[in-house]
């Protein structure tokens, strides 16, 4: 694929799923009654004393009830309207209430599921040309022994690509009851066609190692989201970390857009005693302290490196650790998304998010809108990780590494 493409590429996908539109996944931290996983929507109804509802109440009736053709008048699409009008004008203010219609919460949710039903790649598709190409194979999936990256994907069963989108084929993908596909693709100029079954895929969110520096040994875990699954996969890989008698700490969240609130929470509590503070969630001027549900405080540094697209629980987690660690930051600014948004699952499919709290940091700290999180060490990403991304490159990891080597002498 040419390099000077990147800016004619519109549409990218993972197979599962379908592009996350970063306004408004950026920082979704999802609660369920104490903030704990997505909320079902109750049918109980109770009194409705507000005048202003009864009254609406009351002319939409009158409407149907006199309307010259009440059949063009459907309750379900009527009230559907109404909710996304409310939330509409909420989003006046508070662009992370919104109303998703089926098509536009699988898109949203299927990366917080941390698993899903497919093929396990992702794609992108070049305007310009039309192709779709490989850009990324998942681990134990049913792709990883088939295709590579930069693969290009002339069809799918008797489907071109280049007459549909990245949506539609993952739809045709993820949606139907088809469990097996034939794939036409091209791979060093030469065409092939490969076969693949649909099957269940595990979300690898948490990547890890050790970096040796100085005779310094340095864990370092990268976490792409705070998906269902990620917890434990950090969890595993923390503990791996820590059996190899690492010195000290880096927690890469640069681009981490967030998640489960809960998953951060556990995560935050694998640092920090019980008789620690580690965030307060706040309605209506009341502020609600949340407590650690670990046992011990880590003895070891804590870096995090962070950039503008680091948002809500990954804002929770660096907060929470500076305020009680002192751990730093090294990077830019972060995103700055300070609330807490609830998941709302109608009958019809249908799903609507809106932001019930504020979180603020165990020392009362809200970071939110143009605020963020301003680093330590405040750092630019170089050029020269964009021209070869290697680790060498890579000068806000190697400032994190000095950092830790130098705190260690």
């Amino acid at each position: 694929m040419n390099e000077n493409n990147t800016l004619k590429i519109s549409e990218a996908i993972i197979i599962i799923t379908i592009t996350c539109i970063f306004s408004a996944f950026a920082g979704f931290s999802v609660a369920k009654v104490k903030y704990n996983g997505i909320t079902e929507y109750s049918n109980e109804t109770s009194n409705i004393d507000d005048k202003a509802i009864n009254d609406f109440i009351k002319q939409y009736n009158y409407i149907k009830d006199n309307y010259y053709d009440s059949s063009k008048i459907d309750d379900e699409s009527m009230m559907k309207i109404a909710l996304e009008s409310v939330l509409e004008e909420l989003g006046i203010d508070d662009k992370y209430s919104t109303y998703m219609d089926e098509e536009k919460y699988d898109q949203f949710n299927l990366n917080l599921n941390g698993s899903y039903e497919g093929l396990g790649v992702s794609i992108i598709k070049d305007d310009e040309s039309g192709k779709i190409y490989v850009i990324d194979v998942m681990k134990n999936s049913p792709a990883e022994e088939k295709l590579q990256v930069g693969d290009v994907i002339i069809s799918i069963d008797d489907k071109l690509s280049k007459d549909i989108t990245t949506q539609e084929f993952s739809q045709y993908v993820v949606k139907g009851d088809k469990k097996k596909f034939t794939l036409v693709i091209e791979r060093d100029n030469k065409k092939e066609t490969v076969e693949l079954e649909k099957k269940h895929v595990n979300l690898e969110s948490v990547y890890s190692e050790i970096i040796e520096k100085d005779g310094k040994k340095i864990g370092y875990i990268y976490m792409s989201i705070f998906a269902a699954n990620t917890y434990d996969q950090f969890k595993a890989s923390l503990e791996k970390l820590e059996k190899e008698n690492i010195d000290s700490l880096i927690i890469d969240l640069r681009s981490n857009t967030g998640g489960y609130l809960t998953e951060v929470t556990k995560m935050i509590s694998l640092f920090l005693n019980k008789d620690k503070v580690i965030y307060q969630l706040e309605k209506n001027n009341k502020k609600e302290n949340y407590y650690s549900l670990g046992s011990e405080d880590k003895k070891y540094p804590i870096v995090f490196i962070a950039n503008e697209s680091t948002a809500s629980a990954s804002e929770v987690f660096i907060m929470s650790l500076k305020d009680n660690l002192s751990a730093k930051i090294v990077g830019t600014k972060t995103y700055g998304k300070g609330t807490v948004q609830e998941m709302i699952n109608m009958e019809n499919g249908d799903q609507y998010k809106f932001t019930t709290k504020k979180w603020l940091s165990p020392k009362g700290t809200w970071v939110n809108d143009t605020e963020g999180i301003i680093p330590d060490v405040e750092i630019e990403l170089s050029d020269k990780y964009f021209e070869k991304p290697t680790k060498e490159n890579d000068n806000q990891l190697q400032k994190a590494i000095s950092i830790l080597v130098e705190k260690k002498k």
